[in-house]
């Protein structure tokens, strides 16, 4: 009842928060969104928005744990970032450049080199363990251990990073385990072996995946038809 009991009770949170602001709430992890073109009104929103979880929490006699509250800016090459000063209970919050959220490494420029780095270790010990099973395991069954091994770790946030040019990282383990899986050697081309395993190249998934997100979003977006 413990965790069901804490969700009603924050639930009401971001009704505290002001509108120009999203609040992203996951089990006791909570996060803000402020953005503006504008940098004072940015820093207002900002300032408001901290203002009002603080007091809601004082209210509610809970606590911010200062040590594990950080802020990122994102920015582009063509806009720099601006001067934020946050304090929370007399401490200041620290700017992080990347942060880890529900399983993904976030970063303040959104190239996503960060992430790709931190799955590719999970990933090559993949290859590894299939290459030591192939030959005490069915095809069928290879291709099982594929799914929940290789692919649930590429597919996972796939539609936000899968246009980053260091997904060729990932792809060519990708290739690498379809070969491992089928027995060929390295310089083999794969188009053919994945047809063979009907299994979606990397950068197909991730074209279907972002297919399957619109589909099931339309309200997000705007349609436009023409005769």
């Amino acid at each position: 009842m413990g965790p069901l009991l804490f969700l009603i009770f924050i639930k009401v949170l971001p009704k505290t928060i002001n509108e120009k602001t999203v609040p992203i709430l996951f089990a006791d992890d909570t996060s803000i969104i402020v953005k503006h073109s504008n940098q004072k009104v940015f820093q207002s929103n900002m300032a408001m928005a901290f203002k009002c979880v603080n007091q809601w929490f004082k209210i509610n006699l809970l606590s911010i744990n200062a040590d594990k509250t950080h802020y990122i800016q994102f920015k582009t090459k063509n806009k720099p970032t601006c001067d934020i000063n946050i304090v929370c209970t007399g401490n200041p919050i620290t700017a992080l450049s990347k942060i880890k959220f529900l399983g993904i490494y976030i970063q303040d420029s959104t190239n996503w080199n960060y992430h790709i780095d931190y799955i590719i270790p999970k990933l090559s010990p993949a290859c590894y363990a299939m290459r030591s099973i192939k030959t005490v395991m069915s095809l069928n069954t290879l291709k099982s251990i594929y799914y929940s091994s290789f692919n649930a770790i590429i597919s996972y946030g796939l539609p936000f990073w899968g246009n980053s040019p260091h997904t060729i990282k990932v792809f060519r383990l990708q290739k690498r385990i379809i070969r491992i899986m089928l027995g060929y050697k390295q310089r083999v081309l794969c188009r053919e072996l994945f047809k063979r395993m009907n299994i979606l190249p990397l950068a197909s998934q991730y074209i279907l995946l972002l297919m399957i997100f619109v589909i099931q979003n339309k309200n997000l977006f705007t349609f436009y038809f023409t005769k």
